[in-house]
């Protein structure tokens, strides 16, 4: 299900209803201006949502809550500092500072606050993938939309006041202090956090970072205190003067990782060039601008971009599998075997993701013994995590062409298991079936992968080929047509049937049509240069040459 369109059009909170009311799965992007978030589904529920360059507030808010210390807090991120990849929450847990109830409870509310905040915006689009998934290590909820409508509508209705205030985060505003204590006016506790960081060098940014409120709350008390004639607007940041490079360098980055995370590659790729043009030579900038061309298909290119990044000092195994794995789908074997060996020399060797991929680099050259070896050794580096989905797919592979059918079942079988959504996985287990003679079995499994994955376009072709032969031609097509259309080079012999039942169905020039097609993608194909012989003599034959 593809939903893309602005904001202008549809406002948020509907396209929220949408997506509710078909129980749909997948990542809500959603830009506006230089800004950029995303609010994933499960089955029609919130599960996750985040915005892209907004300070992380998690720990603010347990600080907020009284359910940590400063101290806490401050060892915690210590703890982060020393292992990046821990998330702030996860530590403090293990630190006995709060239970993962409690925990739970402040994530699922920092969500709600990044949608609340995400229905303040009235400009911009949006974009609907459907079956992305969050990453794995983020903490899910699960809320119904519908719940957080009400109260974003009385947040957008008060947003809509405040920016007539406050209608720029760049804006830098003056305290007089003078006049707030003549008033003698009892300020919120917001109001005197914000006020206290109003110094006529900070801009509304700065003053939400640094309070640890939200933009909401930090826009109600600037709101409040202007309102009360507190406050003297007296200019904006300078363009970029106030951001040090490295800060305007990580905005880029961590944009275009958000973009390419969410299949915004175009607009990945325009993020990872503005951090090459701030800071030539990034290495991380060549590194995801490498997998942005792969994903668009730009194979010599990637190519390019991850030999550029293997070259600086300290390249990271993952420029090295990368690179391998482009090599690999340009038939360059000996220059992927290089790249894995310089992957593995560089700490890579516990990876079992680079030990899957020289089993496959193995599988490539037809060398059976070394690529069950290599997914062998891989195999138990996966620790108590079930294998990779494309493991599963090339272990089993391997199985199949040494001619243990029943291993290669075992296998598939175990991977569906673990990987309900994989397609290919359940294509391969009935190419298995159809190769043991259980036909029955085969079907099965295609319809189980065409619902789990109605966009792999080999299901289709499989499915058409059971009907072909099955002499359930008309059935046969539909399947045919639909892979085509899904990948127009799937393969020579798609279009030989296709044309072959043009043919029998009296469509000669349809037919005709498909068998130069397959013609183009194989010239040697003897079957189809027959075929199109045969029906170039029979139309000068019946005199319609």
């Amino acid at each position: 299900m593809a939903i893309r369109g602005s904001l202008r059009e549809a406002s948020l909170p509907d396209v929220l209803q949408l997506l509710a009311m078909g129980k749909k799965t997948g990542c809500l992007s959603v830009t506006h201006r230089d800004q950029f978030g995303y609010i994933y589904f499960d089955r029609g529920r919130i599960s996750y949502a985040s915005i892209v360059n907004r300070r992380e507030r998690l720990g603010d808010i347990l600080l907020a809550s009284s359910l940590i210390t400063p101290e806490d807090l401050d060892a915690a991120k210590a703890v982060q500092a020393s292992d990046p990849d821990r998330r702030v929450g996860d530590i403090l847990v293990a630190g006995g500072c709060i239970t993962r109830e409690e925990l739970h409870g402040q994530v699922r509310l920092q969500i709600q606050e990044a949608v609340y905040f995400l229905f303040t915006w009235s400009h911009g689009t949006f974009s609907f993938d459907a079956d992305a998934r969050p990453d794995e290590r983020d903490m899910l909820v699960s809320i119904n939309p519908e719940s957080l409508l009400l109260e974003g509508a009385r947040r957008v209705d008060e947003w809509a006041l405040i920016t007539k205030r406050v209608p720029s985060f760049d804006l830098v505003f003056e305290l007089d202090a003078e006049r707030v204590r003549q008033s003698e006016t009892a300020l919120s506790p917001s109001q005197e956090a914000v006020a206290a960081l109003i110094n006529g060098e900070r801009d509304v940014t700065a003053i939400v970072d640094e309070s640890g409120l939200g933009e909401f709350e930090v826009g109600k008390a600037l709101y409040a205190l202007a309102s009360a004639g507190f406050l003297r607007r007296i200019g904006r940041r300078a363009g970029g003067a106030p951001l040090i490079p490295d800060a305007r360098i990580e905005e880029h980055r961590n944009l275009g990782v958000a973009f390419y995370k969410t299949g915004m590659l175009d607009e990945a790729a325009r993020e990872f060039r503005r951090v090459a043009d701030l800071r030539p030579g990034d290495s991380g900038a060549l590194f995801y601008a490498g997998l942005v061309l792969m994903r668009q298909g730009q194979w010599e290119h990637a190519a390019d971009s991850f030999v550029e990044a293997a070259s600086l000092p300290g390249a990271r195994p993952a420029v090295f599998h990368n690179l391998a794995y482009v090599y690999e789908r340009l038939g360059r074997y000996d220059d992927a075997e290089a790249a894995l060996q310089q992957a593995l020399t560089r700490g890579a060797g516990s990876d079992p993701r680079v030990r899957t991929s020289c089993g496959v680099l193995a599988l490539r050259r037809g060398d059976l013994a070394a690529a069950e070896a290599a997914f062998d050794s891989a195999r138990p580096l996966w620790g108590r995590r079930a294998p990779s989905a494309a493991w599963y797919h090339y272990a089993a592979l391997t199985a199949a062409l040494a001619g243990d059918t029943e291993r290669a079942v075992a296998l598939l079988t175990e991977g569906i298991g673990h990987h309900p959504r994989a397609g290919a996985l359940y294509n391969n287990l009935a190419a298995v079936h159809e190769r043991r003679g259980r036909h029955a079995e085969a079907g099965t499994a295609i319809d189980r992968g065409m619902q789990e994955d109605p966009g792999l376009p080999q299901l289709h072709k499989n499915a058409g080929d059971q009907a072909y032969r099955a002499g359930q031609y008309d059935d046969a097509l539909d399947a045919y047509q639909r892979a085509a259309r899904l990948n127009s080079e799937l393969g020579d012999d798609l279009f030989l049937k296709m044309g072959n039942i043009h043919y029998r169905r009296g469509e000669r020039a349809e037919a005709m049509k498909q068998w130069q097609r397959a013609h183009e993608l194989d010239p040697d194909n003897e079957i189809v240069l027959s075929n199109i012989q045969a029906a170039r003599v029979a139309a000068v034959g019946s005199g319609r040459a």
